[in-house]
């Protein structure tokens, strides 16, 4: 991992492979290892950069809250700051939350962008799919415990019978508490983010067995994007780029290439 300093944060990153560059960013209750195998999916074709937003990984930043739009300028930040004008950026769940910030707020570091199994910016969880977060919310009390049921609102249950180590990463989390604070608040504050100006090609990628965020919840952020697509992966669910890395890639490449 590597180290680079903007907006009063040290984030740490990791840089591979070779080409157009590419930047991944994750969930809100991951950091960058979540895109492991899909980096190793992607070398071959991109120079591929997965960080650690605040309070997440590596990554430290002051105890103090912030925004979405903050994690847009840091993402800003560091694509320039380790010297490209643009590149491609991929994000997931709440990390597509941030790359439509990133994309209202800095459309010019966006070469091509790919938002994954996610939902339009400003939209409450509970609007998005209400029986899931607050069911997913009360088993959090007793993660211990719960963390199979958890897991199945991230994988199909198909995938946990054969994976059951996944099932592992919902016990417990490395975040402290205060970390976990300003990570839960964010979705809590609402952010200027007007795509209608954005208009480079986006792809909207969805899962097919996604639990967490209905399908069309994805699709929709299409009516505020001049040229955007959509795509389906089959069989797999809300984490699809641990479940099927090689599946999301081949998407990712079709799309960037």
């Amino acid at each position: 991992m590597q180290s680079f300093e903007a907006n009063g944060v040290s984030t740490a990153y990791q840089k591979t492979g070779r080409g157009a560059p590419l930047i991944l960013l994750h969930g809100g209750e991951a950091d960058h290892a979540m895109f492991d195998g899909l980096v190793q999916a992607l070398n071959g074709h991109f120079t591929v950069i997965a960080y650690d937003q605040r309070d997440s990984g590596a990554t430290r930043n002051p105890a103090a809250p912030y925004s979405l739009a903050d994690l847009a300028d840091d993402a800003a930040a560091l694509i320039r700051g380790i010297g490209h004008d643009r590149a491609h950026v991929m994000g997931t769940s709440l990390g597509g939350l941030i790359a439509q910030a990133l994309a209202a707020r800095h459309p010019d570091c966006i070469d091509r962008l790919i938002l994954s199994s996610t939902w339009k910016i400003n939209k409450s969880p509970l609007e998005v799919n209400a029986e899931a977060f607050r069911t997913l919310a009360s088993y959090r009390a007793d993660t211990a415990t719960n963390a199979p049921k958890i897991a199945e609102f991230f994988y199909p249950a198909d995938c946990l019978r054969e994976r059951p180590e996944l099932i592992e990463r919902f016990r417990g989390n490395s975040r402290d508490d205060g970390q976990k604070a300003r990570r839960g608040a964010l979705l809590a504050q609402p952010v200027a983010a007007d795509l209608s100006g954005f208009d480079r090609p986006t792809l909207l990628l969805a899962a097919s067995e996604d639990r967490l965020i209905p399908n069309a919840e994805t699709f929709a952020i299409a009516r505020d994007l001049k040229h955007a697509k959509t795509r389906v992966i089959d069989q797999v669910g809300h984490v699809s780029s641990i479940q099927a890395p090689e599946r999301v890639a081949e998407a990712v490449i079709a799309f960037l290439k």
